[in-house]
């Protein structure tokens, strides 16, 4: 046996490096191919016909069905947060000021953040599912040999209606987050609603908001892209349905995380 094949294979079992090789060159082939797909979305998306039917049936099937659960999040996460800082500032004598922090905590970070995640890992899933489906049963292969682009007709919807659907659900989550706040800080920190929106808007500037939009924006098409992607990937029957439904999630946590950080330190820099 050839001794470097025998070392690397350590005997029967895979070495470490090879195992981190291997690891490293598919999330290195999966990013490439994920790029890929959102630069077809961009160049084919403008191609006529336009396909507005489609786009406006998946912002229906994405963004309506899925404004419940991210306001839902939203409202317990500002009451979790209100709570959590008036007990912490009240010590100072600065309970007051509950909604200064509760302000450019929603709008900047918690807001787009929770909503990517929450709605996300719903969209994204689905987009995985269904478009896993129809590979598997060749029904993608079918849309190609009658001649149609399956990234214009089944992809290019989906990752638009996401980029549209998620920044407008976050608008939605960050007033409701902000109303809960205002509630808890009423009931129990005696501080009326006047005194902690005037401390929100007196504190908060346009670009809190328009750069936590921004950030939706950013996961939306992430969101969108990843969920497509791992859908016309997918191979092994519903087993592979499976897999593809649940990387898809877990690759869409990490990549909307990892992108907060990235345009975090960005935005902060302007």
């Amino acid at each position: 046996m050839n001794p470097v094949a025998e070392a690397e294979s350590g005997g029967g079992r895979r070495a470490p490096f090879a195992e981190v090789r291997d690891r490293f060159a598919s999330f290195a082939e999966q990013v490439g191919g994920a790029s890929v797909m959102a630069a077809q979305v961009f160049t084919r998306g403008l191609r006529r016909p336009l396909g507005m039917g489609d786009i406006a049936y998946q912002i229906e099937h994405i963004g309506v069905r899925s404004v419940a659960i991210g306001t839902l999040t939203a409202v317990f996460a500002g009451m979790v947060l209100a709570i959590q800082f008036g007990f912490f500032l009240e010590r100072f004598g600065l309970a007051y000021t509950i909604g200064r922090v509760l302000s450019l905590s929603v709008l900047r970070e918690l807001g787009p953040v929770l909503t990517a995640l929450t709605v996300g890992g719903r969209v994204g899933s689905g987009m995985a599912a269904e478009l896993g489906s129809m590979q598997v049963t060749e029904q993608i292969d079918a849309i190609r040999a009658m001649g149609a682009d399956p990234i214009k007709k089944l992809v290019v919807p989906r990752v638009v209606a996401a980029t549209i659907c998620v920044p407008i659900i976050t608008v939605f989550a960050d007033i409701l987050a902000l109303v809960a706040g205002g509630g808890i800080a009423m009931s129990m920190y005696n501080i009326s609603f006047s005194v902690f929106y005037q401390e929100a808007l007196g504190t908060t500037m346009l670009s809190d908001f328009t750069s936590g939009i921004f950030k939706a924006t950013v996961f939306g098409l992430l969101i969108g892209v990843v969920g497509c992607y791992k859908g016309f990937q997918t191979s092994g029957g519903t087993a592979g349905v499976g897999r593809a439904t649940t990387e898809t999630v877990a690759i869409s946590a990490i990549g909307v995380l990892l992108a907060d950080v990235i345009l975090t330190r960005i935005l902060v820099s302007l």
